[in-house]
């Protein structure tokens, strides 16, 4: 594959939620084995979903630990408290001093989710001088599809991007079929494809349904956005969210619905056309401008709608 030095420099540089700080020469030094660092973090946090079922469903025999031990008072999900790779490490060495080491006890875990799992795999491989990036869409292994965040790094032996996801120990039966350290494309529903396979009435939209409950056209509204954002560099929160698909508005109309169209068609080869998205990045502040839950349409309105001769 042939691929242009400012994508891959691009991928390298980090985000607010990247950066290391001054963990930087901490995570130089954790593996460099892809599935042997994602088995070591992976035994840091607890997936949000896992410790919601306790010790029964996924979790019968205990293979993520007992649930039991996880203080009462603790919160069950700290997406929106430990948003950065750096929060999440800080609260890793607060809960043990040991920092990331094996059999890390349940009630020294943090509680994430998916997308936090990308943005501190995408920190340390960023940290080891790897080009890394998160992606959202559809996972297509592991029961029903259903929204996920996986990472991509890029390999400079193989000259290509490689999926994996972090969460690999948890997707065990894909073991034989294929590995969650190297996924293949038709195993992760990429977005922008699905985007325009719904537009065009190839796929029925309904068949996708977030975690929030939204589906069709407003669901992989929402996903489009965070993965625009992710390949930009902007890994945001689940509740950082243009305002024209915010949960005030109930429907896409089919003036937005046409832009996201276009973004689409240049995120299914976003390196071909990494220029472009840039462009769209720079210049479009629908697609840019976020809510979030203490930011509103109101706040953004001089932002977004007045006008102005740069775009």
């Amino acid at each position: 594959m042939n691929i242009d030095k400012a994508v891959l420099d691009h991928y390298l540089s980090t985000s607010t939620y990247t950066y290391a700080g001054v963990y930087k020469d901490y995570f130089k030094s954790l593996p460099d084995d892809l599935k042997e660092l994602s088995e070591l973090v992976g035994q840091q946090y607890i997936q949000r979903f896992v410790l919601k079922c306790g010790n029964s469903g996924e979790n019968e025999n205990l293979r993520y630990g007992d649930m039991d031990r996880f203080p009462w008072y603790r919160m069950c999900c700290e997406d929106d408290i430990l948003l950065t790779a750096v929060a999440m490490t800080a609260e890793i060495f607060r809960l043990n001093e040991k920092g990331f080491f094996p059999g890390r006890q349940v009630e020294e875990r943090i509680v994430i989710s998916c997308r936090h799992i990308t943005v501190i795999l995408g920190a340390i491989l960023k940290a080891k001088g790897i080009p890394c990036r998160s992606r959202a869409g559809i996972r297509a292994y592991h029961g029903k599809p259903v929204d996920h965040w996986i990472n991509q790094y890029w390999s400079e032996k193989e000259n290509r991007w490689v999926n994996f996801d972090g969460e690999g120990i948890m997707y065990r039966e894909c073991e034989g079929l294929f590995t969650t350290y190297d996924i293949p494309d038709d195993q992760f529903y990429w977005i922008a494809q699905l985007w325009l396979d719904v537009r065009s009435g190839k796929l029925d939209g309904n068949n996708y349904i977030l975690l929030d409950g939204s589906k069709s056209l407003k669901a992989l509204a929402k996903i489009m956005m965070y993965d625009f954002h992710a390949l930009m560099n902007d890994e945001v929160n689940y509740h950082f969210i243009p305002y024209f698909i915010d949960n005030n508005r109930l429907e896409i109309d089919e003036g937005i619905a046409k832009e996201i169209d276009g973004l689409a068609e240049l995120m299914v080869n976003p390196d071909e056309n990494f220029k472009e998205l840039v462009n769209v990045w720079e210049t479009n502040r629908k697609f840019r401008v976020l809510n979030a839950p203490l930011i509103r349409t109101m706040d953004n309105s001089k932002v977004l709608f007045e006008s102005t001769s740069n775009g």
